[in-house]
Parts: C-alpha cells; structure tokens; sequence
C-alpha cells in the first residue's frame, strides 16, 4: 500500500494519503475540499555505496559549523559522521566526551598555566 503525495492547485497544500486501490482512488484536499489536484512525485532512499559515503565526508560542506574549540560541536560533528558511516555511537558517549573536553578547556584557563607540563608528566 503506497503512500501517494497530492498538491492541490487551489490552495497550494500539499498532503499524503496511503491508498489501497490507487485505481478508484479519487483525492479531495483535506483544507478546501478541492478535487483540482495533481499528483506529486515522491522522494525515495537509495542506499549509497561505502565509496559515496566517504566522498561526502570529504565534502567541505560538511564541515560548516564546526567550531574546533566547542566540544558540542566536535560532538555533533562525531555523530553526524557516525550516522553517515553507519556507525551507531551511542548519545552518552559522545556527550560524555565533549562534557569532560569543555571541562578540560575551563579549567586550563583558570589555572593559568596552558602549555606548562603537568607534575605527571616530568
């Protein structure tokens, strides 16, 4: 049973109807009671090959927004590349990750002393 998408020329709406026999099926707008309708071509998924998920990962458009000095941001930006590699992180991870990031980034600013080694580290 496919869902059928209709626009209706008097008003302009569009809407979606799941249609059993597409042959008798005679579309009404839901808003004007209009039958002056016109069926609507409707998108579809096709799955993308390993080779066009990482050509679109390249793409410089997917890097609008990603301030590197926000650890939200690298965090979003880790879940949208996630769900474009079919990866499943988990939303606690990644939160985990970027709240212990910005906690890092404001306490080396209040110390005062970026850059210098911790004790550890002699």
């Amino acid at each position: 049973m496919p869902i059928y998408e209709y626009y209706c020329n008097k008003c302009g709406k569009k809407m979606s109807w799941l249609v059993r026999t597409p042959a008798t099926f005679q579309p009404q707008c839901k808003f004007c009671k209009s039958h002056d309708m016109e069926r609507l071509f409707s998108r579809f998924a096709s799955p993308k090959s390993e080779e066009r998920r990482l050509e679109s990962l390249a793409d410089p458009a997917n890097m609008s927004g990603l301030d590197e000095n926000d650890p939200a941001s690298i965090a979003r930006w880790m879940k949208k590349m996630g769900n474009e590699m079919g990866e499943d992180f988990e939303g606690e991870d990644i939160d985990q990750i970027a709240e212990e990031a910005a906690q890092e980034a404001s306490g080396a600013g209040d110390s005062g002393d970026i850059g210098e080694p911790a004790s550890d580290d002699l």
